[in-house]
């Protein structure tokens, strides 16, 4: 079972990376999803479509892949409101502290070698680490 999901991972990944350049390549746009939607809550002329668009096939995309493999979302039962939207809030201001998100410098910004996304996607797997020791270690 392990070996399949490995598989499926690494084809995943691959996809993304290779959306991630197509995107770079057709229309010089990072595929970056925290500055996907800035964009969209606040647009410049003509730069809205294929932001939607994206994100639409994002949504899509995910569903597809949940339905026909039989994997069931994340339940979310019991964990108070005002944390998920505090932890949304912490995502998002953590996003713009970062000038960007995990897809943004851990996908595109990687590939291009940047060193700010570098060091942006280092913080962010530390960060992950720390997370996980606390909840699962610690009992947070």
């Amino acid at each position: 079972m392990l070996s399949t999901m490995l598989w499926w991972s690494l084809i995943g990944g691959m996809m993304l990376g290779l959306s991630a350049i197509f995107l770079l390549f057709i229309s010089g746009k990072v595929a970056g999803i925290s500055g996907i939607i800035n964009g969209l809550l606040s647009p410049a002329k003509g730069d809205v479509l294929w932001r939607a668009l994206f994100l639409l096939g994002l949504v899509i995309g995910g569903s597809f892949g949940l339905v026909s493999m039989g994997i069931q979302a994340p339940n979310t039962d019991g964990v108070p409101i005002h944390i998920l939207i505090l932890a949304g809030l912490l995502v998002g201001f953590g996003t713009r502290l970062g000038n960007g998100c995990t897809s943004g410098h851990g996908i595109c910004g990687v590939g291009r070698l940047s060193f700010r996304s570098l060091l942006a996607t280092g913080v962010f797997i530390f960060a992950a680490m720390v997370t996980v020791w606390l909840t699962h270690e610690v009992g947070l």
